[in-house]
């Protein structure tokens, strides 16, 4: 049978990971790579994470085993309503559903929000998780370029000044995936102010935020929400991305309708992983081991940018992120980091090439929390060799 023929036209549009498929190349154990957005293992708190599943299982074994509300645990739930008011957001249980990861946080927004063929403005680069949750509703993506201190705000308003409407605006404001960029204060007011004027909300996806290196970062735009701005955070890169736990902060009317949407997707969150996220939490763990991954993705930082200006030619240009787990790297313009790819992996180097982020042709992420310290140095000096052959 030719199943092809059966198929949606939303499954029909569906395509792979870009840099899933980049990422096949490198799985060699020669190949040092740059290209994933994986935390680094020696972050996780094993000790105390067998505490808090041995302590559930012992004393909740029978209801962490069992479905639980759509919404997400109630402790779990209270615990970050707490931390979404100390953030600047007044906030209740009400106010937040728990979700299986920030991306289907994505999903959810784009069931809930998304026809086909609707607009939605994203920053160019952007997040691949988001566009491809946005474009797998059929909608049309418009990117407005981002300067050092986030998206530029003039170019945005006159896009919404515009006769069409986009259904809403999605911005990663700290410490931004690709880029590590994070957006200022001052742009975070302007934005939710705009967002009010033109009528448009906001979807602000925030995963980085806890990963500051020097000080700490803004408030969130949700801080500056009047009912305009819905928040999505996660413990995957502060905790573990295996446990697949994450939030959803906004208004309390559509969370009822989100909740209503996770409920023919999954019915609930891993009820064992919410109660052991709970205990990590209550207990003090969770900020006792941010501070320690915020020292590690520092110095690895550091590590990556002192190589940079040790093994880079002139003319490359490269962010300096305060937080977070990348940097965004821009190559002269005739350089195509696609064609480049292929060199660099004979050179046993990888990265991901920034139009899979809706970047220029010449651009490329880099990832610096996963590598070792060793393979950072040896890698940016293997990659700035490849980068010279190309250069003119």
């Amino acid at each position: 049978m030719n199943w092809e023929k059966f198929y949606s036209e939303r499954a029909k549009g569906l395509r792979a990971s870009e840099i899933r498929e980049l990422l096949k190349m490198t799985q060699k154990p020669d190949i040092i790579s740059f290209g994933g957005g994986l935390p680094n293992p020696e972050s996780y708190d094993i000790k105390h994470v067998r505490e808090c599943i041995d302590y559930v299982m012992e004393t909740k074994a029978k209801k962490a085993l069992q479905y639980g509300t759509t919404e997400g645990y109630s402790r779990l739930r209270e615990f970050l309503a707490e931390y979404m008011t100390e953030k600047g957001y007044d906030s209740s249980p009400e106010n937040i559903i728990i979700t299986a990861g920030s991306q289907q946080g994505l999903d959810l927004v784009s069931k809930v929000f998304i026809d086909k063929d609707d607009t939605v403005i994203t920053e160019s680069p952007s997040y691949l998780g988001g566009l491809s949750a946005f474009r797998a509703y059929l909608a049309r993506i418009e990117a407005v370029p981002l300067q050092d201190d986030g998206m530029d705000l003039d170019l945005l308003e006159e896009r919404l000044r515009s006769e069409k409407k986009p259904k809403f605006i999605y911005v990663v404001s700290t410490y931004q995936n690709p880029s590590g960029i994070c957006m200022s204060s001052e742009k975070r007011k302007r934005i939710a102010e705009m967002s009010l004027e033109y009528d448009v909300p906001i979807i602000e996806d925030n995963p980085y935020s806890e990963l500051a290196f020097s000080s700490e970062p803004p408030e969130p735009i949700l801080a500056h929400s009047d009912g305009n701005v819905l928040y999505l955070g996660t413990f995957s890169k502060t905790f573990s991305p295996g446990i697949r736990v994450a939030w959803i902060c906004g208004p309390s009317e559509i969370i009822k309708k989100l909740v209503i949407a996770k409920q023919s997707t999954d019915l609930c969150s891993n009820v064992l992983s919410q109660r052991m996220v709970y205990e990590y939490c209550k207990r003090g763990y969770w900020k006792e081991n941010i501070k320690k991954i915020r020292e590690m993705y520092r110095r690895k930082r550091d590590i990556m940018l002192k190589a940079m200006e040790e093994y880079f030619p002139e003319g490359v240009k490269w962010t300096r992120p305060e937080g977070g787990l990348f940097l965004w790297v821009t190559l002269p313009e005739y350089i195509d980091t696609r064609e480049m790819f292929k060199d660099a992996i004979k050179n046993k180097v990888a990265y991901v090439v920034g139009t899979a982020f809706a970047g220029g042709k010449n651009t490329m992420r880099l990832n610096f929390s996963y590598p070792s310290d060793e393979e950072i140095v040896e890698g940016i000096k293997r990659l700035g060799e490849v980068i010279k052959s190309r250069m003119k």
